[in-house]
């Protein structure tokens, strides 16, 4: 005969506890959590990093804006020139404008925001413009707003630096603020 006592044991243990699994759910969610902040960290990262390939391709289009132009955009104008004829106001500019700078409109930086343009720049004095992105938080003026001078940003002693031939350029210089422009 077999013992009853023995059945209920060998019944109560061929499943798991209650804490059994509790604790296996728990180090689940920690190594996804532990993941999914490494996941997101690159996202963000790569956000930034496209945003700034952006203001790049704003300063090369600029460029060129200038060399045909001889000047470069006012800020009613804004950053909208480089995609559109009929963001110029003068139609003897319209007459000389050629073909778009940029072959898509972006109105719109990686968050969603309007690309700020300010000409001449407030950010650094004798530049000739700032193009800006608020950044994810959306909000001027705070540390996550990236800008076309962000490259060239303060040395230790706190000056910005200008190794991209002065304000002449016009693609030189530091932080964030605007009107906006696209």
């Amino acid at each position: 005969m077999s013992n009853p006592l023995h059945r209920r044991r060998v019944a109560r243990r061929s499943g798991f506890t209650i804490l059994e699994l509790l604790i296996v759910i728990g180090i689940l969610l920690a190594i996804g959590s532990l993941v999914l902040v490494n996941v997101l960290g690159a996202s963000e990262k790569a956000d930034v990093q496209l945003t700034r390939v952006q203001l790049k391709t704003f300063e090369d289009a600029l460029d060129r804006f200038r060399v045909e132009m001889k000047r470069f955009p006012t800020e009613e104008e804004g950053l909208a020139v480089l995609w559109s004829k009929e963001a110029i106001a003068n139609d003897e500019d319209k007459a000389k404008y050629g073909e778009p700078y940029l072959k898509e409109p972006k109105p719109k930086d990686t968050w969603g925001s309007e690309w700020i343009f300010r000409a001449p720049s407030t950010i650094i004095e004798g530049q000739n413009y700032d193009i800006i992105s608020i950044g994810p938080d959306k909000q001027e003026g705070t540390e996550d707003d990236i800008t076309n001078h962000d490259g060239r940003r303060e040395q230790a002693d706190g000056e910005f630096s200008d190794f991209s031939g002065g304000s002449s350029g016009g693609s030189s210089g530091g932080a964030s603020g605007g009107a906006s422009g696209g």
